[in-house]
């Protein structure tokens, strides 16, 4: 599917409007059936997302997919608009379709990211009354202790409030997962300093049923048909 960010060939324009095939639609403009913009078109007219097209005095127009990309955002990669900041992932990635990030990861944090070009999924999937699971592995500059796990697990106060109860294991000596339902602005790093630890690094693995898996760093994919259905199952 075209994001229509460019002007596209009209005859390829009414094939992804499903109207007809390539050839079949030069066809109809030779004949004259196809205008643009209330002008006649020609073999060589292009058309742009504000065109208005017509096929025998009839709107055509293209009925945009939805689609959900799931991305390993590298460190040093913001989640802000193109214009924003020169560290935007939108500018060190294209993605086919034109996508928003469904929550954030902060400059110094890697790992998985969702994007969408469906406003009503990315809202679903954000609001924190719906306790959506989101999964970190994270290492820190000292040992993991008992304490400090049942410490993570139990609440933390930070952000003037104290953080929902949370599922947090050891992993290793100095690095832990846990599992958050909430998503306080940069809540782990929080969390641990607040215990006098420093995260030196942090990677998101899992959002809901989407698991980062074996996604190479800074590579995007879209979502199979069955993680789709889970994940929009999850939303209801």
């Amino acid at each position: 599917m075209n994001s229509m960010n460019n002007d596209i060939r009209l005859n390829k324009y009414l094939s992804e409007a499903g109207v007809c095939s390539r050839r079949q639609a030069d066809k109809l403009i030779e004949e004259g059936k196809v205008t643009v913009d209330g002008e006649t078109a020609n073999l060589g007219t292009k058309v742009s997302a504000a065109s208005k097209v017509c096929l025998e005095g009839k709107p055509v127009s293209i009925k945009q997919k939805n689609v959900i990309y799931a991305y390993n955002k590298p460190r040093g990669y913001v989640c802000t608009s193109k214009d924003a900041d020169k560290d935007s992932i939108f500018n060190y990635v294209e993605f086919p379709v034109r996508v928003n990030y469904v929550g954030r990861l902060d400059k110094d944090s890697q790992g998985l990211l969702l994007l969408t070009n469906d406003g009503d999924l990315a809202n679903a999937i954000q609001k924190s009354r719906n306790n959506h699971e989101k999964e970190y592995i994270v290492r820190i500059n000292k040992a993991v202790t008992d304490d400090f796990i049942d410490g993570m697990s139990n609440g933390v106060p930070i952000l003037d409030t104290v953080t929902k109860r949370c599922k947090v294991e050891r992993v290793g000596t100095r690095s832990f997962r846990i599992v958050l339902t909430q998503g306080l602005n940069r809540q782990i790093r929080r969390m641990c300093e607040y215990f006098g630890v420093r995260v030196s690094h942090l990677k998101r693995v899992r959002i809901m049923n989407v698991k980062l898996g074996n996604l190479k760093l800074g590579d995007f994919r879209e979502l199979t048909k069955e993680e789709e259905q889970a994940l929009r199952k999850l939303c209801d």
